[in-house]
């Protein structure tokens, strides 16, 4: 059997791709996890400090959604007071 330069270059440029590849996701992996090292998770949930919240209602509770006509109103009574 004779020896093709042509497969042992496609070889050799495969394997030097795939560890190309390998190097720069362990490379990206680490520069993630050095950028994310002083990022710590909130010691409070944010969604406890919405209006609802302090106004007693509790979670799950529907939402009441202003008429778009009432507040066409009142902005239109401020305009002309000013």
């Amino acid at each position: 059997m004779k020896f093709n330069v042509t497969i042992a270059f496609t070889v050799a440029l495969l394997f030097s791709m795939f560890a190309a590849g390998l190097m720069s996701a362990a490379w990206g992996f680490a520069l993630g996890k050095e950028a994310l090292k002083g990022v710590t998770q909130p010691d409070v949930r944010p969604t406890n400090n919405l209006i609802g919240a302090k106004e007693g209602k509790q979670q799950g509770e529907s939402i009441q959604f202003l008429k778009e006509d009432k507040i066409l109103e009142q902005v239109q009574a401020q305009v002309k007071n000013k």
